[in-house]
C-alpha cells in the first residue's frame, strides 16, 4: 500500500491547485480524479474546466463575436452581410479550449511531481482511501494511505422533480453546452448566474429565450441598483425574464417541452423546443464514504469545517463547493493553497470578505464586499459614489455605455465596504477593487491613484471621487 503525505480527492480548481501547492512545499502528493471526457479518456480539471467555467466562457465569447458582427458592426463602419453561425464548429472550438487547459494541468502535475491516481476516491478511515479506477480497461480497486486528506470533490447540478433532466429535451447545464443547433424556443428554469449566462449565449445566436425564476426579485444577492440596471439591459437585449414563477410540471413529446408554472395570476404554460434546468448546484459527496468514517455534515449535505477548512476528523480537510460559502472556482483554489500551506506548517489564509463575484453576461456584473441593502440592514453609516459608463470616453469608443461603478465606504473612516460594477469588462475591473479592499484601502486611496486615459478603469477612479462628491466628469 502506497503512502503519501497528502492525498487530494478531486482535481477541479480547488483540488489540483491544492495538490500542486502541497508538492511545491515538499510533500509527497497524489490527486485522485476519475473524470472521463466524451471519448472515455481520463481528464483533469473537474467541472470548471470540463463542463463549467471554461466551456461556458468559450461559448459566451464566440456568441458575442457573432452578435457583434450581426448587430453592431455597422456602427463602426464595418458592413458585413450574410453572417451565419456554425454551431458544430463553435462546439469544436470550445472542446479544443478545454482540451488545451486540461492537458496543461496534467503537465503541471508532471512538473511538480504530483501523482495522478485515475479513479474515484472513497474514505475508508484510518487514513486510508480506496481508489476505484474509472477507465474502460481499469484495474481492480486499490488502497492508498495519507497523513493528510483534502476533499475537493466539487458540486453537481441540482434536480427538481417537476423537470427531470434527460439531456434530450430537458437539459442540465452540462447538456446545454453541447447543443448541436440553435433552438428556436429555449426555456430556462433559474435566473441565476448559470441561467443568465446560458440564456445570453443562445439568445445571441438566435433563440427566443424565456427564463423562469421562482424569486420575486432579480439577482437578490446583487446590489439593488446594479441588479436593476442589469435586468433592464438584459430585457432590452431580448431575454424574457419572468420573476415569481413556480414550475409545477413539464410534459414532452419527441419535439418540444411544455412547462406548467404558477404566478400570482394563476397557472400558465410555456412551450419550448429545449428546456434548461439551472436552479443551482449541491455538494458532490455521493460515494465518498463520509457517513461511514463519521465526517460531520450539515442538513444541506455540506461537509462542516472550521475556519481553517478542517473537518471534525484530525487529518481530513475539505475545500471548495463541498463546504459552505460561494461556489466559486477562485474561492476553491485559494482554500486549496491555504490548506496545503497549513499542512506544511505555514500560515495559509483566505479572506472571505474580499472574494470577487462575476456574472459573464454582456455587459458583465462583478462585485466584492457588501451591498447597499446589507449595509442598511446592519444599520451601518456609509457613503456612496457612483459613475456611469455613459460618461466614460473609452466606453463610448467601444460602443458599450450601459452600466455604472458603485463604491460604498464607511462614513467615518472612508474604508471601502463594497464595490459593485455593471459594465463592459467588469470581470477585469473588479480586480482593482479586490486589491484595494484586501489592503483595507479607502475610497480616497482609489481617488488618489492615477488611472490611465482613456480606460474603463477611469470609471472606478471617478466613482471613488464621487464618494466625496467631487467627480470630475459627471
Amino acid at each position: 500500500m502506497k503512502n503519501y503525505d497528502v492525498v487530494v480527492i478531486g482535481a477541479g480548481p480547488g483540488g489540483y491547485v491544492a495538490a500542486i501547492r502541497a508538492a511545491q512545499l515538499g510533500l509527497s502528493t497524489a490527486c485522485i480524479e476519475g473524470w472521463l471526457d466524451k471519448e472515455g479518456k481520463p481528464v483533469l480539471g473537474g467541472t470548471c474546466l470540463n463542463v463549467g467555467c471554461i466551456p461556458s466562457k468559450a461559448l459566451l465569447d464566440s456568441s458575442h463575436h457573432y452578435s457583434f458582427l450581426k448587430n453592431e458592426s455597422k456602427q463602426h463602419g464595418i458592413n458585413i452581410s450574410g453572417v451565419t453561425i456554425d454551431v458544430h464548429k463553435m462546439i469544436q472550438r470550445k472542446a479544443k479550449v478545454v482540451q488545451n487547459l486540461t492537458q496543461g494541468i496534467a503537465g503541471l502535475f508532471r512538473k511538480n511531481k504530483v501523482e495522478w491516481l485515475q479513479g474515484r476516491g472513497k474514505l475508508l478511515g484510518n487514513s486510508q482511501i480506496e481508489v476505484t479506477p474509472t477507465s474502460a480497461d481499469a484495474a481492480q480497486p486499490y488502497t492508498v494511505m495519507a497523513r493528510h486528506i483534502i476533499i475537493a470533490t466539487g458540486s453537481v447540478p441540482m434536480k427538481i422533480p417537476p423537470a427531470m433532466v434527460n439531456n434530450e429535451l430537458v437539459f442540465d447545464s452540462t447538456g446545454a453546452l453541447e447543443f448541436t443547433d440553435v433552438p428556436r424556443r429555449l426555456g430556462i428554469i433559474g435566473a441565476g448566474v448559470i441561467g443568465l449566462e446560458l440564456g445570453s449565449v443562445w439568445k445571441r445566436l438566435g433563440s427566443e429565450v424565456v427564463i423562469l425564476e421562482a424569486m420575486d426579485e432579480f439577482l437578490p444577492s446583487v446590489d439593488r441598483q446594479i441588479a436593476t440596471e442589469a435586468e433592464k439591459t438584459l430585457r432590452k437585449q431580448g431575454l424574457d425574464i419572468r420573476l415569481g414563477t413556480k414550475v409545477i410540471g413539464t410534459g414532452s413529446n419527441n419535439r418540444e417541452v411544455t412547462v406548467t408554472y404558477e404566478t400570482a395570476e394563476g397557472k400558465q404554460q410555456l412551450t419550448v423546443d429545449k428546456l434548461i434546468v439551472a436552479v443551482g448546484r449541491k455538494p458532490n459527496t455521493e460515494g465518498l464514504g463520509t457517513k461511514e468514517v463519521g465526517l460531520t455534515m450539515d442538513e444541506r449535505g455540506f461537509i462542516q469545517v472550521d475556519a481553517h477548512c478542517k473537518t471534525n476528523l484530525d487529518n481530513i480537510y475539505a475545500i471548495g463547493d463541498v463546504v459552505k460559502g460561494p461556489m466559486l472556482a477562485h474561492k476553491a483554489s485559494e482554500e486549496g493553497v491555504a490548506v496545503a500551506e497549513r499542512i506544511a506548517g505555514k500560515h495559509g489564509h483566505v479572506n472571505y470578505e474580499t472574494i470577487p463575484w462575476v456574472i459573464y453576461t454582456w455587459p458583465e456584473v462583478a462585485w466584492v464586499g457588501k451591498t447597499e441593502q446589507t449595509l442598511k440592514k446592519e444599520g451601518a453609516e456609509y457613503r456612496v459614489g457612483t459613475f456611469p459608463f455613459a460618461a466614460s470616453g473609452r466606453a463610448h469608443a467601444m460602443g458599450t455605455t450601459e452600466g455604472l461603478v458603485k463604491i460604498l465606504s464607511d462614513a467615518r473612516t472612508d474604508r471601502l465596504l463594497g464595490i459593485h460594477i455593471f459594465g463592459p469588462n467588469a470581470s477585469e475591473l473588479i480586480a482593482e477593487a479586490v486589491l484595494a479592499m484586501e489592503f483595507e484601502g479607502s475610497a480616497e486611496d482609489i481617488a488618489r491613484t492615477i488611472h490611465g486615459h482613456p480606460t474603463l478603469s477611469e470609471a472606478m477612479h471617478e466613482a471613488a471621487l464621487a464618494v466625496d462628491k467631487r467627480a470630475i466628469h459627471f
